[in-house]
């Protein structure tokens, strides 16, 4: 199985925590030289030099606010421009704040739909024509298990993440032909720095403690247990290598199988 990715270009978005981080350590791993996205410079600069490297590699970061898609379009044209083809596209940042969608605003849906869809495709259209000309391409966005079964309480992230989906399925249906897979992740509950803010704000409505709501969590999965990010992590990694060539346009859920549905 040919999962190395050495003498490949990375970037991987939200990659200072959690599953981004993670992820960016999978690549560089399997040696693809990884650029690290994210708006925290200093985390940005501290992350980098935690990653796996070679004498053949060669890390950075590119600082990025996605609240700010103009800037975010400047810096990624610019980048590749200096530095050439992007083969891998990791898309990743955080959800919207829960709560039902009935009593969402306006500006809930605005916000999340610029952070998250738009924010993807000024990416993907920045690095697909060097894709092209590769003829290497992995973009593989990490969204949610919401768009095979809604979750309870997150309106404005079912709906966002609904469209990230389809905007990727788009996309796979007309890249696939120039070698370019486009894939979604959907992790589920996974023991990052969100699910610790979820499980808190819930400790606090409810009166349980925080343990009680992370083993409520664990035990509507088969598994029992959440996921770990390097877990999720491994499911991208191997949907960016030369091994997942013939894997394009599907929704892969890494969730320990709590999701409802196939």
């Amino acid at each position: 199985m040919e999962l190395s990715l050495i003498g490949k270009n990375a970037i991987v978005c939200g990659s200072t925590q959690g599953i981004g981080l993670a992820a960016a350590k999978e690549l560089a791993t399997l040696g693809a030289h990884v650029t690290l996205l994210a708006r925290n410079e200093e985390r940005l600069k501290q992350c980098v030099s935690d990653l796996p490297k070679t004498e053949a590699q060669c890390h950075g970061y590119i600082v990025a606010d996605y609240s700010q898609p103009e800037v975010l379009q400047k810096e990624i044209t610019g980048f590749v421009q200096k530095f050439g083809p992007v083969h891998i596209l990791i898309n990743n940042t955080g959800g919207p704040p829960g709560g039902p969608i009935s009593a969402a605003d306006i500006t809930e849906f605005t916000d999340a739909f610029s952070k998250h869809l738009v924010c993807n495709h000024i990416l993907a259209s920045a690095v697909i024509p060097g894709m092209k000309d590769a003829g290497y391409g992995r973009i593989i966005n990490v969204i949610s298990t919401s768009v095979k079964q809604p979750l309870n309480g997150l309106g404005v992230s079912n709906t966002v993440r609904g469209a990230v989906a389809n905007w990727a399925k788009t996309m796979a249906n007309e890249l696939g032909a120039f070698n370019i897979t486009v894939n979604n992740v959907l992790p589920g509950a996974t023991n990052t720095a969100r699910l610790s803010s979820i499980v808190s704000n819930k400790a606090s409505k409810t009166g349980q403690t925080e343990e009680e709501v992370k083993t409520a969590m664990a035990n509507v999965v088969p598994m029992k247990r959440v996921a770990e990010p390097h877990e999720v992590a491994n499911a991208i990694a191997f949907l960016a290598s030369p091994a997942a060539s013939y894997i394009n346009g599907i929704n892969l859920p890494v969730d320990g199988g709590r999701t409802g549905s196939l």
